[in-house]
């Protein structure tokens, strides 16, 4: 696999992941733990993919700079910004709650859950902004 399909990997998986993520969050509203369960693990592998995907290309290529210096530069900084500092910071939470669900510690994961999944998705969703401004623009 060449180097520009990371990227483009990268993207797919962040993509899944936000797919993953809201239908776990159905199944649970909808009282189906198991299938909750199976899909909010599958957005961890997802996640854990696109980490070692995105650590790979970035190992290869460094950095990739923004190169629009238009109305969309300030845009892009406004979604990248945020994206890299929830993304970094989430993964302990990301660990912690699954520690707690699968202690069937439920009250804790729920506490930690309530903000992260929202994390979560703005971070995925974000991570496919920021590719589709940096290679589609």
């Amino acid at each position: 696999m060449i180097t520009s399909d990371l990227a483009t990997l990268d993207a797919v998986l962040n993509a899944v992941s936000a797919v993953l993520l809201t239908v776990g969050r159905i199944q649970i509203k909808r009282g189906n733990p198991v299938w909750h369960k199976r899909f909010m693990l599958a957005a961890l592998v997802s996640s854990a993919l696109f980490l070692t995907s995105y650590l790979i290309y970035h190992s290869r290529a460094g950095t990739v700079p923004y190169q629009r210096h238009d109305w969309t530069r300030p845009i892009y900084f406004a979604v990248l910004i945020p994206h890299i500092i929830l993304a970094a910071g989430m993964v302990p939470f990301v660990i912690l709650a699954v520690w707690h669900a699968l202690h069937e510690r439920f009250q804790k994961h729920t506490r930690i859950t309530r903000w992260l999944w929202w994390v979560w998705m703005y971070v995925s969703f974000s991570g496919v902004m920021v590719y589709l401004m940096l290679y589609h623009l």
